[in-house]
């Protein structure tokens, strides 16, 4: 049984996910505002719960879908009640934050992972699995490209880049590459003025492999150029490159904030979820990425915010 708390846009893709997960039912979902609550529960035929602790004892398996601010508090309740969580990205507001997760998770033995959604992409698994049998040869360099227009109304219900999108930029870096040394980052903000926060950060980080992985992240612009960098993640090995993109699969109609509707984003999502319930809860293996890469997550976002402010690279210790 899986209760969502929270009931936004991202909602409905968990709901698909644990529709298609094997002996995963959704129970139901509890949010601040009852009428979304409400149409994700007509939608996937489950119930309203009236508030997070009603629907935390009813289920096995609790999903944080709220705001980052409220990560932790809604997951600890989840944790200290003896059940399972997903949380989405990014998984905490500080380390402190994701550090007592787990060890809440682990005094009470419950499975806690975080949406790290592109990781469970079939392509990019095969890129790791490529780095692993040493096909690419060393890694030379990784590439995490993200340009997509959001619009100020929306941009403004989100804490900047470096937070909501260098997140995922930073975990596919774990995962693919391993551990950063050295980071520096700088951010702008080019819009109509109306929201303060940045819309577009690019990150160099220097590996302990000695790769070198250079990060995008862009609210301003979409890129319709030939081969455009909507979201690609490509890596070149000295014996080989492999790459991963959004525009492999586009359906041309628009989505809830896209200009385009990027069809590869859905199945991550559900990917994520499917492979939560059935291989981590259903047969206790560990998730693809955990908590400690949360943790370093949250290291390397820092050290892009203390580099803009202090215009310097920052050593990851």
């Amino acid at each position: 049984k899986v209760g969502f708390i929270g009931a936004g846009d991202i909602a409905y893709l968990h709901g698909e996910g644990v529709t298609q997960a094997q002996g995963a039912e959704l129970t139901g979902i509890w949010n601040r505002t009852s009428a979304k609550a409400e149409e994700k529960a007509r939608l996937f035929g489950c119930k309203v719960f009236q508030s997070p602790e009603e629907l935390i004892e009813a289920v096995d398996v609790v999903y944080v879908l709220t705001n980052m601010e409220t990560h932790h508090l809604y997951a600890k309740q989840a944790i200290e009640a003896g059940k399972h969580v997903l949380v989405e990205k990014p998984t905490a507001v500080t380390m402190d934050e994701i550090e007592d997760l787990k060890s809440a998770a682990e005094k009470h033995s419950v499975q806690v992972a975080p949406v790290h959604n592109y990781i469970y992409e079939p392509s990019v698994l095969r890129a790791k699995e490529m780095i692993e049998s040493g096909k690419l040869g060393d890694l030379v360099s990784l590439y995490v490209l993200y340009n997509i227009h959001h619009p100020e109304e929306v941009a403004a219900r989100y804490p900047g880049v470096i937070r909501q999108i260098l997140t995922h930029h930073a975990y596919c870096s774990l995962y693919l590459v391993g551990q950063p040394e050295m980071v520096s980052c700088m951010k702008s903000t080019i819009n109509d003025g109306s929201v303060p926060q940045e819309n577009i950060a690019m990150v160099t980080m220097k590996m302990k492999n000695h790769a070198l992985s250079h990060l995008c992240a862009s609210f301003a612009s979409d890129d319709h150029a030939g081969d455009p960098w909507t979201f690609m993640i490509k890596l070149i090995g000295t014996k080989g490159a492999t790459r991963y993109s959004y525009r492999d699969w586009v359906e041309n109609t628009p989505a809830v904030v896209h200009s385009q509707t990027y069809s590869a984003y859905p199945y991550t999502i559900r990917e994520t979820g499917k492979h939560f319930l059935e291989s981590v809860v259903g047969r206790g293996e560990q998730p693809l990425s955990t908590l400690d890469d949360a943790i370093t997550c949250m290291k390397i976002i820092e050290a892009c915010e203390t580099s803009v402010a202090e215009s310097r690279h920052i050593e990851i210790v």
